[in-house]
């Protein structure tokens, strides 16, 4: 699938400065119709939502609401199902404060987590005492096997049982690329009646997503990895999980009434959303949405396993080179979009990448991209390693320029 990558740049200006950008696990960049949607808001219709009768909040109000519903729709939920969050972090701490857990609770999360779908669990942990049990590979620790750091569904067997209150997990790593079956771990946590979290940062942006395909209780996602502006995000949550669940925060906006004694909180997404929203997020993360469906999820993801399956098979030709991760192979199976972790052998993975940045002006990553355990596991401490992503707007001879220098660097 091809795409018209010449006009795609065109709605980034940004690039016009010159700028190789492949950090887009970190932070997308942001297209012009973005940022349209966001100014049309402070522009145009500029009041609060769901606050008034008068015309400016009426459309105010009224484009928050579809803005709800195109960003559910993108994912294959409902809009009683999304709640916009400001980030990935604040859907996964929601879900941790809210499912009332228990000292006799257990949670089960993988090696691969980024600390936002980490520490949540951390604290419950030395907070309320709950068993917190870590899913590694069961594969040899050596060699191939561990720089791949490779996780199955049969890894979670006997992890997931009848004390599981919720299983949390990342559904891609955004440290190596790798994905998780989801949908298979799902099936396991319903023969044991546990709930499943799937932190989606790295796959919303990248590939078609079905909540009800996926079989999850939750999902959590951010704007600002899909061409979305940032301090907006959204957290799913089944409908019928919503009445038993206690918000992150409670205030102006979530209740239904209120005296000195107690409080009736409304129902619906609105529960979960109080004090002002995020407005103009809102307009931008579905003007993000429209701009994604516009192009194709299914030619995003095939551009970017393109571009990721040659970066991968042409650093594997450098023996100076170590790649963590699976393979290039791991495109045609389904495992693996194109983020791309590795090191050069000898050198700080801080300086490749400020080589990368002053002789060619390319962005990468550099260090344990909030992921310590698995770097530790890995070997690699603090340091860590370099990390490549491309995105729907790098092009092929991008792409050569980055392998070009890191040619040099490996042999320099």
């Amino acid at each position: 699938m091809n795409m018209n990558i010449k006009e795609i740049r065109e709605d980034f200006p940004i690039l016009d400065s010159g700028i190789i950008y492949m950090d887009s696990a970190a932070t997308s960049l942001t297209p012009e119709p973005v940022l349209d949607a966001v100014l049309d808001y402070y522009r145009n219709y500029n009041a609060n939502v769901g606050r008034g009768v008068y015309k400016l909040t009426q459309i105010a109000s009224q484009k928050y609401e579809d803005a709800h519903k195109t960003v559910a729709k993108f994912i294959g939920t409902t809009s009683n199902e999304l709640i916009f969050t400001k980030n990935t972090t604040e859907g996964i701490n929601t879900v941790a404060s809210g499912i009332g857990l228990k000292k006799e609770d257990k949670v089960v999360v993988s090696l691969w987590e980024h600390h936002s779908n980490l520490l949540p669990w951390i604290r419950a942990k030395k907070t309320l005492g709950i068993d917190l049990e870590v899913v590694k590979p069961n594969a040899i620790s050596e060699g191939e096997a561990k720089t791949q750091c490779a996780l199955e569904t049969s890894d979670f067997v006997d992890a997931i049982d009848k004390k599981t209150k919720i299983v949390a997990i990342t559904h891609v790593s955004n440290a190596l690329g790798s994905i998780l079956p989801v949908k298979e771990i799902s099936k396991l946590c319903a023969e044991s009646n546990a709930l499943l979290l799937v932190d989606a940062a790295q796959s919303v942006p990248h590939m078609k997503i079905d909540v009800r395909d996926m079989g999850c209780d939750f999902l959590a996602f951010s704007g600002h990895k899909m061409l979305g502006p940032t301090g907006i995000g959204g957290l799913v949550i089944k409908e019928e999980l919503m009445d038993e669940m206690e918000p992150l925060t409670v205030g102006g906006g979530a209740v239904e009434d209120v005296s000195f004694a107690d409080y009736r909180l409304k129902q619906s997404y609105e529960k979960f959303e109080s004090g002002t929203p995020n407005i103009a997020g809102a307009m931008g993360l579905s003007a993000a949405v429209e701009y994604l469906e516009g192009i194709g999820m299914e030619k995003v993801r095939a551009w970017e396993e393109k571009q990721g399956k040659r970066i991968i098979e042409e650093l594997r030709e450098l023996d100076n080179v170590e790649i963590y991760g699976y393979g290039s192979e791991a495109f045609e199976r389904g495992q693996r979009i194109g983020v791309v972790s590795f090191n050069v052998k000898g050198v700080n993975p801080i300086e490749v990448a400020s080589r990368l940045d002053t002789e060619a002006s390319i962005t990468v990553r550099s260090g344990h991209h909030c992921c310590i355990p698995l770097m530790n596991y890995l070997g690699l401490g603090a340091e860590g390693t370099v990390r490549s992503s491309v995105y729907l707007y790098n092009t092929e001879a991008e792409v050569e320029t980055f392998l070009e220098l890191i040619r040099k660097i490996s042999n320099s």
